[in-house]
């Protein structure tokens, strides 16, 4: 089930990032990523952001998340993460249905590390066509997908 995650109160967010906590050391390693900045968002980062959060319930545990951006131009994916204790099981593709059923836009943006191949290969999947590949200011190589709905 996924549902509309109150970020606002801090235990929503403390579980919010308790998921990033671990899911995100997987993505930095298979980056070879030193310093990387999803890591250290704080507890009071999370919850004043003014960015949208969903999570994917499985039984009693909060198993993804996606955060979003959203404007009159276009739908951002910020993040889409899993506890790796749920990897392999279709949790990121149900939260991206999800997200493009949800939203009304005519485009949809997200970036990931160059070398997170699971992730591009789920965006491919959905449609994404690779827009450009970048480098950071911190040294990570990043791939930017757009999806056009019109």
């Amino acid at each position: 089930m996924i549902q509309k995650l109150n970020h606002s109160n801090r235990t929503i967010a403390q579980k919010i990032r308790d998921v990033w906590q671990v899911s995100y050391p997987v993505e930095a390693k298979m980056l070879g990523a030193k310093v990387f900045p999803p890591l250290e968002r704080t507890l009071e980062e999370f919850t004043s952001s003014e960015n949208t959060f969903w999570g994917y319930i499985k039984g009693e545990e909060l198993a993804g998340i996606v955060e979003i951006i959203y404007n009159s131009e276009y739908i951002h994916i910020r993040s889409l993460v899993v506890d790796p204790k749920y990897f392999r099981q279709g949790i990121a593709s149900r939260i991206m249905e999800f997200v493009l059923e949800q939203y009304n836009s005519d485009l949809f943006i997200v970036e990931t590390g160059a070398a997170n191949d699971p992730a591009s290969q789920l965006y491919l999947k959905f449609g994404f066509d690779l827009i450009e590949e970048f480098d950071t200011s911190i040294g990570i190589r990043k791939v930017k997908f757009e999806k056009r709905m019109t």
